[in-house]
């Protein structure tokens, strides 16, 4: 481990070290530093006592020394420096990615139905060790597979999809969002991404705002577009804080499914998922300095 791989939970406890330098300072050019008995005794006593030998003529500064030591601990304990946790990537469940299928006739007996499946299985191969799920939807929605880390599975479900997959007439996308959500709230998923891989039919103000409510549990809403992009595309991918993509752009959604979702969970206030804190260790090495303040001394 480097000092380039340590990073500070809260590095707003250093600013106590100047303060503690100062005061550091102040008791440093006192005589006799803590435990100044010249200031404090009557001097006729002191000398009687120093005449029976009773008097150390020399002030220690270990006190003062082994107080400012535990206190510098303390505050760098506090600051909360910390390392990459090993297993940082068994956390990954908490940034899951569904992906909804328009299964409607209109999508799954088009020309380029096969190359939309393409795209789909390329983004699951980019999940890494992020689970995924699959939803399918037509004039009703369903899970056809739940949150899971097994990808080959769910390349091979996204693979027989087909024209009877939902009996289901029409086209409601609305509701497969209103499940996803329902799905990433179950599987306690934090920051996710939900891509929604259709023509544009039923697009409308029901999933703008199921796209919305999606949006403000932390993840993200992106679109692929069968054929032809319309505003609806873009406005649902706005209000999702997602992306719009071709069939073209297969690359482009791979990059974006791989992007870390880090940045997303410490915004929500989880970086110790990611971090171990190394401080209570500190807190504790600072009692080794104070232990030596409770030495006792030969009479």
């Amino acid at each position: 481990m480097s000092a380039a791989d340590v990073t500070l939970l809260r590095p707003g406890w250093l600013l106590a070290l100047p303060a503690l330098a100062l005061v550091g300072w102040w008791l440093w050019q006192r005589r006799g530093g803590l435990g100044d008995w010249q200031r404090a005794s009557d001097p006729a006593l002191l000398r009687a006592m120093a005449a029976l030998g009773r008097v150390d003529q020399g002030a220690s500064r270990a006190p003062l020394v082994a107080m400012l030591a535990a206190l510098g601990l303390i505050i760098l304990g506090l600051a909360g420096p910390a390392v990459e946790r090993r297993d940082t990537l068994s956390y990954r469940n908490l940034d899951g990615v569904l992906f909804v299928i328009d299964a409607s006739p209109s999508v799954t007996t088009h020309a380029r139905w096969s190359q939309l499946q393409a795209m789909g299985r390329f983004g699951l191969a980019a999940l890494g060790t992020r689970p995924g799920g699959l939803i399918v939807f037509a004039g009703d929605a369903y899970v056809a597979t739940d949150m899971t880390r097994d990808h080959l599975q769910l390349g091979q479900t996204l693979s027989l999809i087909g024209p009877e997959t939902v009996p289901d007439p029409g086209s409601r996308p609305e509701r497969a969002l209103a499940l996803a959500e329902t799905v990433l709230a179950e599987a306690g998923v934090l920051a996710g991404d939900v891509v929604v891989m259709t023509d544009g039919a039923g697009l409308g103000p029901s999933s703008l705002q199921a796209t919305g409510a999606i949006a403000a549990r932390g993840a993200r809403v992106s679109l692929v577009a069968l054929e032809g992009l319309t505003p609806a595309f873009e406005t649902h991918a706005a209000v999702g804080q997602g992306r719009v993509f071709t069939l073209g752009e297969t690359g482009a959604l791979t990059d974006w499914l791989t992007e870390a979702a880090r940045s997303r969970l410490e915004r929500q206030q989880t970086p110790l998922l990611f971090w171990t804190d190394l401080g209570r260790y500190l807190l504790l090495l600072a009692l080794v300095p104070l232990l030596t303040l409770f030495r006792r001394s030969a009479v």
